[in-house]
């Protein structure tokens, strides 16, 4: 078989998956990447001319990831030779067939659950295979693993994966002898979820996104509940955990024959948690008694819910809670999420500089907060500028007055041009990141429409000062302006 798009996190890790079970795989990409050098070492074939349309000879299935239309080539290829086609949810929905399946969906908090999750089950033993949006040091061998190399003084792993194949066999545990854990992230774009059929599942929540598809948030709300029904009956081991609030948890779990849990702040929630942010200890509380207790790397309330949401579902799945909760203790996150890239010298100290993929209203403005908590610029005299760049015109657009208000801890906001990808020429043409930043100044935010990219870093390089934090932020390439301001000379 062919995957389209074999680049990509979840389809190299799809390739990987199926190459595991004795499928013959060959995939192409847009260019060379260092996952795509990886699948070649492993035997695996990818080419990088998609124009020409040319398919494998021996070829029965094509595989196509999300971001690949009808009209590409290969595709058309594919059509032209009456080959069977196939997205790359439906693919995954498959392989997830016969196994035991995880599966971690909402709109926020997707990828971190995902690898905090799968890092637990690891470091608990019981070997999951685990496919996630994102990469992680972590998730190959475990947080606790990698930690008790570093103390040993030996190297740990340099290379953050997206992707860990796992045991067909639950080795350990209550579950021990069922078969394999497969952890998949599950995205409710284009309604992907659908496909999956897991055995226990969480949603962290339910807001207004993707609107380019859903239209409504309502749409939004009947697609979760859909995703839910495919939870097998409580009585064949069917189990939902959803937040206790921000998910529209009764509309979602309407009728559902499957075990629901619900996990939050509130005491009513049937997992109940606690975060103390200037520790960043966590503890997690079920009929009154406190069944786990650890300290956050991560700073930030939504990673502490994330955290305690990964352990449960570890807690479902067989894992020891006092070894799921060590693991957590240790995680230390994933690319791209409150990642630091660096310091930057400047004259009488540093500035520090990460990178972040939120692209929503509620992301941006958690992600600042706990920014704001955990490094406190304000007290080195320094500012947080944020360097954001909006993804897609339609999602702007849809949420301008959220935008608007999501950036209150920001002392600074550069907003370069909307990420267009998706979207149609029509729909770019109906907003614009100045229509962003105006709303932003009605606000009383500092903020500022600068593009290229270069201009931005030249603006950097002029108003950054010791003790600042800057961060670039959004799911485009923005993070191209934190790394030439930290690399340029």
């Amino acid at each position: 078989m062919h995957l389209i798009g074999i680049g990509g996190s979840g389809m190299s890790g799809l390739a990987r998956m199926i190459r595991s079970r004795g499928g013959l795989v060959s995939g192409s990409d847009q260019e060379p990447s260092d996952t795509t050098r990886a699948l070649e070492r492993e035997g695996i074939h990818v080419t990088f001319e998609q124009s020409r349309g040319v398919l494998p000879e021996r070829c029965d299935l094509v595989i196509a990831s999300a971001a690949i239309r009808p009209s590409h080539p290969e595709m058309a290829s594919a059509s032209a030779r009456g080959l069977p086609t196939m997205m790359y949810a439906e693919a995954l929905g498959r392989c997830m067939q016969g196994r035991t399946g995880a599966c971690v969906a909402g709109t926020h908090g997707k990828s971190t659950t995902t690898a905090m999750l799968g890092t637990a089950l690891v470091d608990a033993g019981l070997d999951p295979t685990v496919i996630v949006g994102a990469t992680s040091p972590q998730l190959e061998l475990g947080a606790l693993h990698v930690g008790a190399r570093e103390a040993r003084g030996e190297r740990a792993p340099a290379t953050s994966v997206g992707f860990r194949l796992g045991n067909e066999r639950i080795p350990k545990g209550p579950l021990a002898g069922s078969p394999g854990i497969v952890v998949a992230e599950s995205c409710e774009y284009e309604r992907s979820f659908h496909n999956y059929f897991p055995v226990v599942a969480c949603i962290s929540s339910v807001e207004a996104d993707h609107l380019d598809c859903y239209g409504t948030l309502d749409a939004v709300v009947e697609s979760f509940h859909e995703f839910a029904t495919h939870l097998p009956p409580a009585s064949a081991g069917g189990r939902l955990l959803i937040a206790h609030d921000g998910a529209h948890r009764r509309e979602v779990t309407a009728g559902v024959e499957c075990e629901v849990h619900t996990i939050g702040y509130s005491p009513e929630a049937d997992w109940r948690v606690r975060y103390e942010p200037r520790t960043r200890s966590v503890e997690l509380v079920h009929r009154q008694r406190m069944v786990a207790a650890w300290t956050m790397t991560l700073a930030g309330a939504h990673n502490a819910i994330n955290a305690a949401s990964a352990l449960v579902l570890a807690h479902w799945l067989g894992a020891d809670l006092g070894r799921a909760s060590d693991s957590l203790s240790k995680f230390r996150g994933i690319d791209r999420r409150m990642h630091l890239l660096g310091e930057r010298p400047v004259a009488g100290g540093v500035v520090r500089v990460f990178d972040d993929y939120g692209h929503h209203p509620t992301e941006v403005d958690v992600t600042l907060r706990a920014f704001r908590e955990a490094e406190r610029p304000q007290e080195r005299g320094g500012r947080l500028i944020c360097v954001f760049q909006p993804h897609q015109h339609s999602r702007t657009r849809h949420l301008l007055e959220e935008f608007a208000g999501s950036f209150s801890q920001a002392d600074v906001v550069i907003v370069p041009e909307i990420y267009f990808v998706r979207d149609s020429e029509e729909e770019r043409q109906r907003v614009s990141s100045k229509d962003l930043v105006d709303r932003l100044r009605e606000k009383g935010v500092n903020a500022m429409h600068l593009d290229p990219f270069e201009r931005i870093v030249r603006e950097l390089h002029a108003m950054c000062r010791a003790g600042d934090l800057v961060v670039s932020m959004g799911a485009g390439p923005v993070w191209q302006v934190a790394r030439q301001y930290l690399d340029a000379k």
